[in-house]
Parts: structure tokens; C-alpha cells; sequence
């Protein structure tokens, strides 16, 4: 009783369990579907589809599963033996609905209670692991379309790499043509103002050396001032 206390005083997000009315060495748990998981997401044409065959509004899209737990007076030395009652398709989960998880063999240890087993099989839903498969079809189903998903990704940072090159080549020449033009005129003005200005000092100083002559020029004998 000491593990139902703690899931009604400190209730794992989840997960739900109960012993039976008449037998506390046999419990009923319900483990709900992984956020942001196959297991948690029905697309809304399964949801149609489900509410219009059974004849039922359903007002949540998460998977509900189902499991049973028979413990013996060894535990919690001992793991008691964990099943799904629910149908499931899983790389972990053998076909008899038992499930194929450390904690419950070899490296159970008397620290873990029912709350830790069930949070740990919700775990092992949207994480499987495929190099210790129970369901043979399943775990290479998994594998792969976990390789189709890596690849998928690979191409897409990839194509965004290339498509931003693209664009700083090719879009930007309009503005790099804008850009040369605009030094060249920089250019420019600076080597017209340099021009001007060395035009203007020649025409001064020429002036100033004709005054200087004209001005030096002695009078002739016998000429009359003016």
C-alpha cells in the first residue's frame, strides 16, 4: 500500500494505477500517450473517421493504454511482472503485450516502485530501443523511418544552406552594381575637385608673374609720362 499512497499523494503526468478491490498483489495502470508523440497525436482524418464508426465524439487525441501488474511476496526485491492488456506496436513490446525493459529484469533495483515503472514504459514508448527488439517488424519500421527522418533533415539544412549562398550571389548583384557605382563616384569627385583646384593655383600664379613683368619694365629715353 505504501506504492498507492504515494501515487495518490505525488501522481506521476500521465500515468494512472490501482490495485484490484480484492487483491492488492494484482494492479490495473493506465499509461496515456507521450506528448508531441505518435502515440499521444491522431491525425484529424483517423478522428473522423473513429467518431463517425463508432458513433462517438472524442474529445481527446491521446492514446489510452492499458496494463496489468502481478506482484509476489518477493517484491520489491523482486519486479513484479508488468504486461499490456492494450493492443500495441512497439520495437520493446512482445506480442503477448509483456515488455521488454531493464528495469524489470537485470537491473531492477528495490529503490523503484510502481510509480518509476510506469513513467519508464511511458519513456520507452516515444523512445525505443531497437538493438533489443521484441516485435522484429516493428523495430525495423522504426529504424527505418528513423534513417528517412535523419535524411530528411541532412537535405533540408543542407538545401538551406545552398538557397542562402544562392541568394547572397544572385540577389545581391543588383545592389553590388549600386555599390561600385556609388565608389566610383566617390572617385570621381575627389579627382575633379583635385583637378579644379590645380587649374585655378596655375591661372594665379601666371597672373601674378605677368603683373610682375609688366611692372618691371623700365621707361624709354625721351618718353613722355602719360
Amino acid at each position: 500500500m505504501r506504492d498507492f499512497k504515494r501515487l495518490q499523494n505525488d501522481p506521476p503526468q500521465g500515468v494512472q494505477a490501482a490495485p484490484l478491490d480484492n487483491n492488492v498483489m494484482v494492479w490495473h495502470a493506465v499509461i496515456f500517450g507521450p506528448d508531441d508523440t505518435p502515440w499521444e497525436v491522431l491525425s484529424f482524418i483517423h478522428l473522423i473517421t473513429i467518431s463517425y464508426v463508432y458513433s462517438c465524439k472524442l474529445t481527446s487525441k491521446g492514446g489510452t493504454f492499458k496494463l496489468l501488474l502481478e506482484f509476489t511476496e518477493e517484491y520489491p526485491n523482486k519486479p513484479p511482472s508488468v504486461k499490456f492488456l492494450s493492443k500495441i506496436f512497439h520495437p520493446n513490446v512482445y506480442a503477448t503485450g509483456k515488455i521488454c525493459l531493464d528495469i524489470l529484469q537485470n537491473q531492477w533495483s528495490p529503490i523503484y516502485d510502481i510509480a518509476a515503472i510506469l513513467t519508464s514504459i511511458q519513456s520507452l514508448l516515444s523512445d525505443p530501443n531497437p538493438t533489443s527488439p521484441a516485435n522484429a517488424e516493428a523495430s525495423q519500421l522504426f529504424e527505418k523511418d528513423r534513417r528517412v527522418i535523419y535524411l530528411t533533415s541532412y537535405i533540408m539544412s543542407n538545401l538551406i544552406i545552398l538557397l542562402l549562398i544562392t541568394y547572397l550571389l544572385f540577389t545581391q548583384e543588383y545592389n553590388n552594381r549600386v555599390r561600385i557605382v556609388v565608389e566610383e563616384s566617390w572617385i570621381d569627385d575627389v579627382s575633379s575637385t583635385g583637378a579644379t583646384d590645380d587649374t585655378v593655383d596655375e591661372s594665379t600664379t601666371a597672373g601674378a608673374e605677368a603683373s610682375t613683368v609688366f611692372t618691371s619694365v623700365p621707361a624709354t629715353a625721351g618718353g613722355s609720362d602719360v
